[in-house]
């Protein structure tokens, strides 16, 4: 009688061989199985118990993995922008000039959300209340607070009635946020006397790393940090005067620059 020839995978064969060893085990271990038609009959019969319980399945397996981390959720991410303290010209646009109601401070939304700006109140050193917002603001927009428009919520609201008080020989600018009985300082700027010169601004880089002098309308030629950088104030649009524009190359492109 001619014997097929069975073609097995070196894995197919190591999991027979395996499976085979362990079977022999086991009968070596129980001479004394019973069965009706003696040791050997029962022997066999034990075997196949135990190559039909190893037997591969062949249903495919489903494999459980692991749920993927979840995106880090889009938060906003409100700070103050740019400050000027001395104004010496018509900055709210009303056509008079008033060293009051022309002094003005701007925040940013610098996150990728939408922000709720009603839990947000800017201070300046003395924390009393100058402004309260309200209304939203959009990823990456400004908005622009002047002293009229802090005079006027101090009215609306019964607060003391000063604009935004920004002191001229240096201050601080504070944002705050109430969150439930809660009242948090988000943070502040502390600028000095050479930055609240007339008509200088103070603004911060788009990146948030620093804050720079801007003193277009009144150059600042001393040593005093932060330097002037020739830049002019530029309330309720970015702060990107100064700042290089990062330039994308590829990789062949850097190695050219060393050849």
């Amino acid at each position: 009688m001619r014997i097929p020839r069975l073609s097995l995978s070196p894995r197919t064969l190591a999991v027979t061989v395996s499976l085979s060893l362990t079977a022999l085990s086991l009968i070596a271990r129980s001479p004394a199985v019973a069965a009706p038609n003696g040791p050997r009959a029962g022997a066999a019969a034990l075997a196949s118990r135990v190559l039909a319980t190893a037997a591969p399945d062949p249903r495919p397996v489903t494999a459980v993995l692991p749920a993927p981390p979840s995106l880090t959720a889009l938060v906003p991410d409100v700070r103050l922008s740019e400050i000027l303290a001395a104004p010496a010209r018509d900055w709210d646009g009303s056509g008079a000039f008033s060293s009051r109601d022309d002094e003005w401070v701007e925040i940013v939304n610098g996150g990728a959300a939408t922000a709720d700006l009603s839990p947000y109140f800017i201070t300046d050193g003395d924390s009393i209340p100058r402004y309260g917002f309200t209304g939203t603001l959009a990823p990456g927009a400004a908005l622009l607070v002047t002293g009229a428009a802090s005079v006027a919520w101090e009215r609306a609201t019964a607060h003391p009635v000063f604009g935004l008080s920004l002191g001229n020989t240096g201050d601080r600018v504070l944002l705050w946020k109430v969150t439930g009985a809660d009242t948090a300082l988000v943070e502040g700027y502390a600028y000095k006397a050479h930055e609240s010169a007339a008509d200088r601004a103070v603004g911060r880089t788009p990146d948030g790393a620093e804050w720079k002098l801007e003193d277009q309308l009144n150059p600042y030629a001393g040593t005093t940090l932060p330097s002037g950088t020739g830049c002019p104030p530029t309330p309720g649009a970015p702060n990107s005067c100064g700042v290089v524009a990062a330039r994308r190359s590829s990789w062949g492109q850097v190695k050219s620059l060393y050849r």
